[in-house]
C-alpha cells in the first residue's frame, strides 16, 4: 500500500512538473512574440486601460450597502 501511494505521488509530481514546464515555455514564447511587436503592446495597454477604467467607474457608481 505504501509503495502504491509513493508511485502515485511520484506520477502526480512528474505530470504536474511537465504541465507547468509547458505552460512556462508557452508563456515565454508568447511574451517574446508580444515584445517584438510594438503594435500589440499598444493594443494590450489600451485594452487593460479600458478594463481598469471600466472597473473604476463601476466602483465609483456602486451603491454601498
Amino acid at each position: 500500500m505504501l509503495l502504491q501511494g509513493a508511485v502515485l505521488g511520484l506520477m502526480k509530481i512528474t505530470v504536474s512538473f511537465i504541465v507547468n514546464l509547458l505552460i512556462v515555455l508557452t508563456a515565454s514564447k508568447i511574451a517574446t512574440w508580444f515584445g517584438t511587436r510594438p503594435t500589440w503592446l499598444r493594443v494590450q495597454r489600451g485594452l487593460m486601460a479600458s478594463v481598469l477604467t471600466g472597473l473604476a467607474v463601476r466602483l465609483a457608481f456602486e451603491r454601498r450597502q
